[in-house]
């Protein structure tokens, strides 16, 4: 016999907060009956008004906060309740912080079924605001013009916006001068109903260390009209200014990017660094949002990974070959993977910038590639892996374990994912001996970790 549920959709209840969902949403019961509320924290209680029902759970909006949380703070951004970018806003940051290692040690031990982990306390930022070095802005057509912005949550609708407070504030500038210059010549704007249109996206990059700036309009097509007028204003507006590409974009998806890169102005990448190496960018080059705590997550991996110059290092899904460049500052070698053959070039080219000798790449995905290096007999000391949201391949893992290095680091984008992938590592004979959370994106709910495994000794 179906069971109903104890809560009925527009009904108003009030409940006590007691947990935190993994992507901040505050956690009440009503009868046992888990209701997910965003920007409700645990200990608060409030009325809480039914919004949607399903068969293990509801959805639900604060109607009135009747005990407020002291981890509860005004979010600084007046758009933070309806963009989709900032979910934590109405958190303090240590709450913050606290809720991130609590994230990771819960999925380490409900997902992958590990207890013996030692999981820190997450490393957090000094300042964690305007933080981002790379900014993709929506661009539509609305009631009062052109709308440039973010999406609001869990949707294509763009929340506009002249001012955010997690990019680098450059951005405010780029966003006005585009913004004018498609409303003063009437540019098209792509309608992702209708398929037709030019402009899609607003791409930014910046050079934190260097100060360079790049702006790429993501187009519909290969031209842009008056495009001549746009570079003028964003070299009379924007400091550092470098470079101003077209990215084409005639595919009617959702991925932002093309493949072409037209050049308008400048040079087609960005110089950056990250401690002392140094990176050429480019519109469709994997690059960390964060370089500040980028730099801290490299090198706790490299601490991690307990180099002293002897060592071969394996480090799969490499992208440009940000951690391979400085893993390769302290190993005796390190070979780089990645799928992405652009991505490759970019590790091929910013290893020559950087004089580095000792690192070399090979195109492919790693499933593929790790395969091939077991059959020629390649015995890393050390592997690194820093894989996608979706974590690894099974195929990946077994490889590895057959290779029998001294130690795996894992760097993590998504805690869920490399739970999983842990606890397969650990039924393979490799223990992951602790966890470290790392803040590389403050105000959201998204972390990175950085995890250490090492092989256990035979009984």
């Amino acid at each position: 016999m179906k069971q109903k549920a104890p809560v009925e959709k527009n009904q108003v209840y009030e409940m006590t907060i007691t947990g935190q969902g993994s992507e901040g949403q505050g956690i009440g019961r009503v009868d046992g009956f888990a209701v997910f509320v965003p920007d409700a924290l645990p200990g608060e209680v409030a009325d809480v008004k039914i919004l949607k029902v399903q068969k293990q759970f509801a959805y639900g909006k604060i109607e009135t906060l009747k005990i407020t949380s002291p981890d509860r703070t005004e979010p600084k951004c007046p758009l933070a309740r309806r963009c989709g970018g900032c979910a934590l806003q109405h958190m303090t940051y240590d709450a913050q912080l606290r809720f991130k290692t609590q994230k990771v040690k819960d999925a380490i031990h409900r997902i992958g079924g590990l207890t013996h982990v030692e999981v820190k306390d997450c490393i957090g930022m000094e300042t964690p605001w305007h933080y981002r070095n790379k900014a993709q802005f929506p661009v539509g057509k609305g009631k009062n013009g052109i709308e440039i912005g973010f999406y609001a949550k869990g949707s294509h609708r763009i929340i506009d916006t002249d001012h955010c407070l997690i990019q680098h504030s450059i951005n405010d500038v780029v966003v006005e001068v585009v913004r004018q210059f498609l409303e003063q010549y009437g540019i098209s704007i792509y309608d992702q109903e209708q398929k037709k249109g030019l402009v899609r996206h607003i791409l930014t990059r910046v050079g934190f260390q260097s100060g360079e700036v790049m702006v790429c309009l993501v187009v519909n097509g290969n031209h842009l009209p008056h495009g001549e007028v746009l570079v003028k204003a964003l070299k009379e507006r924007v400091p550092g200014l470098v470079s101003v590409v077209l990215n084409e974009n005639r595919a009617h998806t959702n991925v932002i990017l093309g493949p072409k890169i037209h050049l308008l102005w400048g040079k087609t990448t960005i110089t950056d660094k990250i401690g002392e190496v140094q990176f050429e960018i480019s519109p469709l080059s994997f690059y960390q949002v964060n370089p500040v705590q980028t730099k801290r997550l490299y090198e706790l991996a490299v601490e991690q990974a307990g180099l002293s110059g002897k060592e071969r290092v394996l480090d799969l899904y490499c992208g440009i070959g940000t951690i391979s460049l400085f893993l390769a500052q302290k190993a005796k070698e390190v070979l780089g993977v990645e799928v992405i053959g652009e991505a490759i070039a970019d590790a091929k080219r910013n290893a020559q910038l950087n004089g580095i000798t000792n690192a070399r790449f090979r195109v492919g995905a790693s499933e593929d590639v790790i395969g091939l290096l077991e059959q020629e007999g390649f015995a890393p000391d050390v592997v690194v892996i820093d894989p996608p949201r979706k974590g690894c391949d099974p195929f990946v893992i077994e490889t590895i374990a057959k290779m029998a290095p001294q130690k795996v680091v894992y760097v993590s984008c998504e805690p869920s994912t490399m739970a999983r992938d842990l606890r397969l590592f650990h039924q393979l004979g490799f223990v992951a001996t602790e966890a470290t959370p790392v803040d590389q994106f403050g105000q959201s709910f998204h972390v990175e970790t950085v995890a250490l495994l090492t092989k256990e000794k035979p009984i």
